[in-house]
């Protein structure tokens, strides 16, 4: 089993749409066996699903997400665990370990503001406006 985490400097990136690069994490019996960072390579919303199936992503730890990347998500049967902050190595084990602390009401609607670039630009991340369902 593989598992994606929006990654950012170590943490949980909290914007999907806007992630520059995810961690990969092998997962075999219940442990993490191999991670590896990945760059998007600039895709965006649309093809970051996609992206996440050619490299056999199964599940996905994100912190804001909007409604058509769940959709897409859905529609390529990958799990999702939106909502999650902190780092991406401790949701990892945290879910593995079955107490991930997500929101699965988690979504991400402020893509009309246009504030250029991701949250973080206003010193506050995607759950402190907007995101929460």
């Amino acid at each position: 089993m593989k598992i994606a985490v929006t990654y950012e400097n170590g943490q949980v990136f909290q914007h999907f749409g806007h992630t520059e690069q995810f961690k990969v994490y092998e997962i075999q019996d219940g442990k993490v066996v191999s991670q590896q960072v990945v760059d998007t390579n600039g895709s965006g919303h649309g093809a970051l699903a996609g992206f996440l199936l050619g490299h056999g992503v199964e599940a996905l730890i994100c912190g804001g997400i909007g409604g058509g990347a769940r959709t897409a998500l859905a529609q390529a049967g990958i799990q999702l665990y939106p909502g999650v902050t902190g780092g991406a190595d401790a949701a990892v084990e945290a879910l593995l370990a079955g107490h991930l602390a997500f929101n699965p009401d988690t979504l991400c609607d402020h893509h009309g503001e246009h504030h250029g670039g991701s949250c973080h630009d206003h010193g506050h991340d995607c759950g402190s406006h907007s995101c929460h369902g």
